[in-house]
C-alpha cells in the first residue's frame, strides 16, 4: 500500500490504522517520492492526495495505473465538488473527502481490492468475537446470534471499537476522538446518537449489550 499525502499527522494516522489492519505501508510526501517509491516496489494499491506540493495527485494516479493497470487507485482530498469527483472516478476506484473516518478508509480500501485483486492480497483477521456478537475484520460484516446485523461504516467503525474494549466503559471523547476523529466537542451529541442506532439493531436479535455509565461513557454488557 502506497500513501502519498503532504500532510505528516494524515499520513501517520492512515499508515498507523492499516498497518494495524496488517497492510504493508509506504508513505510519500510529493508527487516524486510517490513515483520513485511506487518504481522500487510496486505497490498492489495506491492511497493519493489530490492537492500536492509538486504536483497533482490525479495525475500521479493516471501515471500509476499507466504502469499498472491492476493497481487499486483511491483518491483521499478536501474536494468535493461533482465535477471534481467525476473527474477522479474516471480512472480511480473510489474518492474519500477529508475530514474522513479512518474505519471507514480502511473499510473502503478493503472493499476496492476485493473489486480489484484476488482475494489474496488482503490482509487475514481472526473474528472479534464479545458474547454472542461476532465481527469479521475482513469483511466488515456482523453477526450476533448468527444473524447478519446490517450496519454501516460509523456503525461498525463504533461497534468494532467497544468489542476491543469490551471489559471496560469507553469515555465519549475518546469514542469521539477515535471514531470521528473530533477533538474539543464534548457538547457534540453524536455519540449518543450511534448509540441509538447500534442498540435498536443489536436489541433486535437478543438481549440488550451496550451499556450506559452516565456522565462517564459506554461499554458492553458485562464489562466494567
Amino acid at each position: 500500500m502506497l500513501i502519498v499525502e503532504d500532510e505528516p499527522s494524515i499520513a501517520d494516522v492512515l499508515a498507523i490504522a492499516l498497518r494495524y489492519h496488517r497492510f504493508e505501508v509506504m508513505t510519500a510526501g510529493t508527487v516524486r517520492e510517490g513515483l520513485a517509491l511506487a518504481t522500487r516496489t510496486r505497490p498492489d494499491a495506491a492511497l493519493l492526495d489530490v492537492m500536492l506540493p509538486d504536483g497533482d495527485g490525479r495525475a500521479l494516479g493516471r501515471e500509476l495505473r499507466a504502469r499498472r493497470p491492476d493497481l487499486a487507485l483511491v483518491f483521499l482530498t478536501a474536494r468535493d465538488a461533482p465535477a471534481e469527483i467525476v473527474g477522479a472516478l474516471g480512472f480511480g476506484d473510489d474518492y474519500i473527502t477529508k475530514p474522513f473516518n479512518i474505519d471507514e478508509v480502511v473499510a473502503r480500501l478493503g472493499a476496492v481490492l476485493r473489486r480489484t485483486r484476488s482475494a489474496d492480497v488482503l490482509p487475514e483477521r481472526p473474528p472479534l468475537r464479545y458474547g454472542d456478537l461476532e465481527l469479521d475484520e475482513t469483511a466488515y460484516t456482523v453477526h450476533r446470534s448468527g444473524h447478519t446485523v446490517q450496519l454501516t461504516p460509523t456503525e461498525y467503525a463504533l461497534l468494532r471499537f467497544l468489542v476491543r474494549n469490551g471489559g471496560r466503559v469507553v469515555p465519549k471523547e475518546q469514542l469521539l476522538r477515535h471514531v470521528w476523529q473530533y477533538e474539543h466537542t464534548a457538547e457534540s451529541t453524536v455519540v449518543e446518537t450511534y448509540i441509538s442506532y447500534l442498540r435498536r439493531k443489536l436489541e433486535a436479535l437478543g438481549p440488550p449489550l451496550i451499556t450506559t455509565r452516565r456522565g462517564v461513557g459506554y461499554g458492553l454488557a458485562g464489562g466494567a
